[in-house]
């Protein structure tokens, strides 16, 4: 269980710095455009704000990298559920589909981490 709580703590962090990248340096661009379903007037208008939005994204694919490499689970537990919280309201306010894309993952491996060193059953 440990082995796969960090596999999708990875793939949550892995995620999420792509997100930062997309977000920071191709809002603007015909990749990120096409992405994210945006006009080039809409995104040249709101690429400010997604830059930001990038670097927060940013902050949490560090703070899950620094709970994997430090072994330390409740860094890993914390971040999952800002990324859980994080997911949650997008999802409910922007795109639904990042209730899957985005929450569901980090919900299932906050559950893993959760689960460490508990003994089977309970």
């Amino acid at each position: 269980m440990a082995t796969l709580a960090k596999i999708l703590t990875a793939f949550v962090a892995i995620e999420h710095l792509g997100v930062m990248v997309l977000e920071m340096f191709f809002w603007d661009h015909p990749v990120g455009q096409r992405i994210f379903g945006m006009t080039p007037e809409v995104s040249a208008s709101s690429a400010i704000l997604a830059k930001n939005q990038g670097l927060y994204n940013g902050f949490l694919a560090a703070g899950l990298f620094w709970g994997l490499l430090s072994g330390r689970n409740e860094l890993k537990i914390f971040f999952l559920a800002c990324v859980v919280a994080a997911g949650i309201f997008g999802g409910l306010t922007a795109k639904t589909s990042i209730l899957l894309t985005q929450a569901l993952p980090a919900v299932i491996g906050l559950i893993l981490c959760l689960r460490q060193g508990r003994p089977p059953g309970n």
